[in-house]
């Protein structure tokens, strides 16, 4: 739909870019933020201009671990583009944890950081403004197959996976009286560098403009809940039903995603 305004975090690389690039298609006036400045004028640089008529694109070199900057990116974006359609929580980290090591705890805390609380703080200074728009407003926030179950040697990511989850859960049930759609996206393996570091087979693996044109069109239907590709969402659901004396014996020597200073 074009002439839409998106509001999208992590925009730098991986599936933001690759959603930055498909709304930009659709026409739609982008705020892009990520901490790579100079990734961002590229991508920026890169896309298509917005419908004629509208805003142009804005970018915002920020960490999202960073709440007041985000609100200021989001205070800039709402009066440069004179509202919000769609905003993705896109932003976050993936890397191997493991508990007995003292050293990941700090790695912990930046997982959770950057995956949990920064999708909340990305939502947060939109809310109002959807509140007092007319037009439907999206909250859109990126949860994975990896917070349906506890996978090994991934603590940290699955627990913040899980907990996007039930936040946006939570949120969309507090939200759905104001006419504001929250929907949460749970991508499997899509092609990005976040994943090419994976030493394992990746099935139904997805290219990332694939995964964004699905994302697009599950955002636009307002759909609450969607795992991408579709496949995954099969083994999503099975993986809820079993046992966890089945789950322990069949994942408990899974391939571990490596950790951030293992060799």
């Amino acid at each position: 739909m074009s002439g839409q305004r998106v509001f999208i975090t992590g925009a730098s690389s991986g599936l933001g870019a690759a959603l930055a690039a498909e709304y930009a298609a659709q026409g739609a006036t982008l705020g892009l933020l990520a901490r790579r400045g100079d990734a961002l004028e590229r991508l920026a640089a890169s896309l298509p201009r917005p419908a004629p008529g509208a805003p142009h694109h804005r970018t915002y070199a920020v960490d999202v671990r960073e709440h007041g900057a985000i609100a200021a990116a989001a205070r800039d974006f709402l009066a440069h583009a004179g509202g919000i359609d769609v905003v993705i929580a896109n932003a976050g980290i993936s890397v191997g944890t493991l508990t007995e090591y003292a050293e990941d705890l700090a790695v912990f805390e930046d997982i959770i950081a950057t995956n949990v609380v920064a999708t909340a703080a990305t939502f947060a200074p939109f809310i109002a403004a959807m509140k007092a728009q007319r037009t439907p407003a999206r909250l859109v926030g990126i949860g994975s197959v990896a917070g349906i179950r506890g996978l090994p040697g991934a603590e940290a990511y699955s627990a913040s996976k899980a907990a996007v989850i039930s936040y946006c859960e939570s949120l969309r049930l507090e939200l759905k009286p104001h006419g504001i759609q929250v929907v949460t996206l749970c991508p499997g393996y899509i092609d990005t560098p976040m994943t090419k570091v994976n030493p394992y087979p990746m099935p139904f693996l997805m290219a990332a403009d694939k995964f964004a044109a699905k994302a697009a069109r599950t955002i636009a239907a307002g759909s609450s809940y969607a795992v991408i590709p579709w496949q995954m969402g099969v083994v999503a659901k099975v993986l809820r039903l079993l046992p966890n004396a089945v789950y322990d014996f069949a994942f408990s020597k899974a391939p571990h995603k490596p950790r951030k200073d293992a060799p």
